[in-house]
């Protein structure tokens, strides 16, 4: 049992864990998984497939007009390969570096003018913008595509409103999909059409992907590189801004030391909750496995005392690299990891050191179904005005 006597920066458990407890449902068919070593041992299976989100539907006869995220194996690995320099720590130091500051101060500079932001929404159009110089997407203004892609991408709990309610958001979605074509994506296509750039559209561009496969693959972005590094940034400054402590020894660190910071918020508030894994031709059937990270990654007997709450000296104590399974492992472990936590480090650093700089609304934790992942919305902050 914790206790604060024991547990370092008691106050920090979870805050997501009673909105996923009770919208996160076990599905028929799956059997899940709880503990570390089982899971990452799943993960680490070069036999098993990937799954979830329709994995099972998609046609994979052609690797080159699939997405990644699709598949499995030697293509898989290829196109691993060929987008692996786009998440480089060079690549971070040269390319996303300058965007991040320049993003940072735009959006903090603007917060101090103004008084107050929400905080998901600014901490939105920093991602979009460091994810769209990955993908290609950047032939367009950055808050009116974050705009787009919010609305796109938001949760589908709308299921349960009135009809005419679902119909507007419906239609707004449509209305958003058709822009962040039209307005993102095709003028992107044609600035690198003339002039092919180091990002994924010109390398899908040479390989004369279909518009289909290119489409989806900006939206595997946008969920993964955009919307999960957001929840993450307000999630982090959630925990900063209600533990003084925690806050206090954000700030004094240094970077080695925020990692560590961040990586426990991560460790015990994981944005995927569940990661799908299939077998193939298995003795008595093919067997799906649900990851539940959550649980994964509070496994005491892999993570140590107090495994609940925040400790930035857990990856010394345990000998681990800090984030545990957060970022998944093995084949299709998270390709970004490095650029979400440079880009979260570096806002949530600065915004901090905004004088005066407070919480004035905390989020409210929404879900997801189609991530089985948390949504933090609405969150305010307020500081001093310049």
């Amino acid at each position: 049992m914790e206790t604060s006597a024991k547990c370092p920066f008691s106050g920090s458990e979870s805050k997501s864990a009673e909105v996923v407890g009770r919208r996160l449902k076990a599905m028929e068919g799956v059997e899940y998984v709880r503990d570390y070593e089982s899971a990452r041992a799943i993960l680490l299976d070069k036999s098993l497939l990937q799954a979830g989100a329709g994995a099972d539907r998609v046609d994979v006869s052609d690797p080159e007009k699939t997405p990644v995220f699709f598949l499995d194996g030697a293509p898989h690995r290829q196109k691993r390969a060929n987008i692996a320099r786009f998440f480089t720590q060079k690549a971070i130091n040269e390319r996303y570096q300058a965007i991040i500051d320049r993003e940072t101060s735009r959006l903090l500079g603007q917060l101090r003018r103004d008084g107050k932001a929400r905080l998901d929404i600014i901490s939105f159009e920093l991602t979009v913008a460091v994810a769209a110089n990955i993908v290609g997407l950047t032939n367009s203004d950055v808050p009116r595509m974050a705009r787009r892609l919010a609305r796109i991408l938001a949760a589908t709990s709308y299921r349960k409103r009135a009809s005419l309610q679902r119909l507007k958001i419906g239609l707004g979605k449509t209305v958003s999909a058709l822009g962040f074509y039209a307005r993102d994506v095709l003028p992107a296509l044609r600035a690198r059409r003339q002039e092919p750039a180091d990002d994924l559209l010109s390398e899908l561009i040479a390989k004369r992907a279909p518009l289909k496969t290119i489409m989806i693959e900006c939206m595997t972005y946008a969920a993964a590189g955009m919307v999960t590094t957001r929840e993450f940034i307000v999630m982090a400054a959630w925990h900063l801004f209600d533990n003084p402590e925690l806050r206090a020894d954000f700030l004094a660190g240094d970077e080695a030391r925020q990692f560590a910071i961040l990586n426990e918020i991560l460790r015990i508030e994981p944005i995927a909750s569940v990661l799908m894994r299939r077998s193939r031709g298995a003795p008595g059937g093919d067997v799906t496995y649900g990851l539940d990270i959550r649980a994964v990654n509070t496994d005491e007997e892999a993570v140590g005392a107090c495994p609940a709450s925040v400790d930035p000296e857990r990856p010394e104590k345990t000998r681990s690299n800090g984030a545990f399974l957060s970022f998944g492992a093995g084949a299709h472990h998270c390709p970004g990891k490095q650029v979400a936590l440079h880009e979260t480090r570096i806002f949530i650093d600065a915004l901090l050191r905004v004088p005066g700089v407070r919480l004035e609304r905390a989020p409210e934790v929404g879900w997801s179904e189609a991530l089985m992942s948390y949504e933090l919305r609405d969150a305010v902050v307020a500081c001093d005005r310049a």
